[in-house]
């Protein structure tokens, strides 16, 4: 006699949406797999109860006796997992703390709503959200951060490259950038776009984590080449401020997505694409990602923030790369 642990109870589930569409087609509609495999596990479910359990007729698949009978029964074996799935994925503690930490402005640019979502949700919880910083990859380490938000880069000499990432952290790619430069509307150099000029220019340059140069200052050394820079702050939205001061003629650097932040807070603001040839001006790509430890990969709290944070940032206008 068969016993239900030789059962492969995945083919249940198909059983479920065959008694409720009455259609292999429908069935695979809803289950998001083809047709052929909706009919491979009828099959296995016939073979196993020894009956056909639904047979053609004039309005689609009619279930046998055995069927309805069966249909019956496991109403409430699938009311018990679905409860049991979502205490699954709800079980987060009351009173529970969410650490974020995310590059500045994107988190005032697209994840504005995050705090709010999770306290309506979570009344009782404690959010805590901090800028990235170079203490950050760190703390996901350590546990002192449940998820974070920075930014990566393309150049080979870099060493903030996705490859260079620990093993034991997991990331999730947002999207993709490049920088542009950032200069009042009535900067001298718009008359005159160079880079022989742009290099003139004296630069507010923003300090990524703990490293003074980033992947342009890298590209031009390279080049043989250097950019003026007697101003470092520790985020973009620093160095924008800095560009829109009309008490100077200093410029800033940073990827294009903060042209709705500056949009916003700098209307006098406008952006021009670095003046580089088109080949080294891809080399300085930027990649904004997501990551957590691989520990929390169970984590029902961890996972439920990654999904509040993807509807979020989708919901926002994405940020268009060049």
């Amino acid at each position: 006699m068969r016993t239900l642990g030789e059962l492969d109870l995945n083919l249940l589930v198909v059983f479920k949406y065959l008694m409720a569409e009455r259609s292999v087609a429908g069935a695979a509609k809803q289950l998001s797999v083809t047709p052929s495999t909706v009919s491979k596990a009828l099959a296995k479910l016939r073979d196993w109860f020894a009956d056909p359990l639904f047979v053609r007729g004039r309005k689609g698949l009619m279930p046998t006796n055995l069927a309805l009978a069966l249909a019956g029964e496991l109403e409430a074996w699938f009311q018990l997992t679905g409860s049991i799935a979502s205490l699954n994925s709800e079980a987060i503690p009351d009173g529970a703390r969410f650490n974020l930490v995310m590059q500045s402005p994107f988190y005032n640019s697209l994840l504005c709503d995050l705090p709010v979502t999770i306290h309506e949700k979570y009344p009782n919880s404690v959010v805590k959200m901090q800028g990235w910083n170079h203490h950050s990859l760190t703390d996901l380490v350590n546990g002192d951060a449940d998820l974070g938000v920075c930014v990566r880069e393309r150049y080979d000499r870099s060493l903030a490259k996705i490859s260079n990432l620990p093993y034991y952290i997991d990331h999730e790619v947002l999207f993709h950038d490049l920088p542009v430069v950032f200069l009042r509307k009535d900067h001298p150099l718009l008359q005159q776009w160079t880079l022989e000029n742009f290099l003139a220019c004296s630069h507010c340059s923003v300090v990524l984590e703990v490293k003074e140069t980033w992947s342009l200052d890298m590209l031009l050394e390279d080049e043989g080449l250097q950019r003026k820079v007697p101003i470092m702050v520790s985020s973009f939205e620093q160095a924008l401020n800095v560009a829109s001061q009309s008490t100077h003629e200093l410029i800033a650097v940073a990827p294009s997505y903060c042209a709705g932040f500056a949009a916003k807070y700098h209307p006098n603001l406008v952006t021009m694409p670095l003046p580089l040839p088109e080949k080294l001006y891809k080399q300085l790509e930027v990649t904004f990602i997501l990551l957590w430890h691989k520990r929390h990969n169970q984590d029902a709290k961890v996972m439920w923030l990654l999904n509040e944070i993807r509807l979020l940032y989708h919901r926002e206008s994405r940020p268009s790369a060049r």
